[in-house]
């Protein structure tokens, strides 16, 4: 029987996510589940170019003031989704490759549903499933709602 207690909800921080952070907190809602919001970034800084090299302490202050706002932004995204349900809620921003850190999330939590759409930021197709989406599907071991 479907009842979700842990829903896991990737964003990119577009209108596309948005759709899925709608659809995760009806879900949310209606079963009394806790809602865990996730974003991503890939690879934030890069150490060296053809002639130059960032010092390692430089790299962490840029890698952790880009995070700290990457955070905010993730919360000003699901600050506009709040007025549909007081639910448990949590916020996170991971470094590593999207789909990679959406699964490794999925078991670290004990997710018991992941939602999110077929298209992120990017929206290079809009006949193709995304690269993450797909990814997601294909290696979640829980349940996995994908949202036009």
């Amino acid at each position: 029987m479907f009842n979700p207690r842990r829903i896991l909800v990737p964003t990119d921080m577009s209108e596309h996510s948005d759709r899925a952070i709608r659809r995760a907190f009806d879900i949310a809602r209606q079963f009394g589940a806790e809602m865990h919001i996730l974003h991503v970034v890939r690879d934030p800084v890069q150490l060296c170019t053809v002639d130059f090299c960032v010092s390692e302490s430089l790299m962490k202050q840029v890698t952790a003031q880009m995070l700290e706002q990457a955070l905010e932004a993730v919360r000003r995204q699901v600050a506009r989704f709040l007025s549909m349900g007081d639910i448990p809620l949590s916020t996170d921003v991971k470094v590593g490759t999207p789909h990679e850190m959406i699964l490794k999330e999925a078991v670290e939590r004990e997710i018991d549903l992941i939602v999110l759409t077929t298209h992120g930021a990017t929206d290079l197709s809009k006949h193709l499933m995304g690269s993450v989406a797909r990814h997601v599907l294909l290696g979640a071991e829980c349940q996995v709602l994908v949202v036009k």
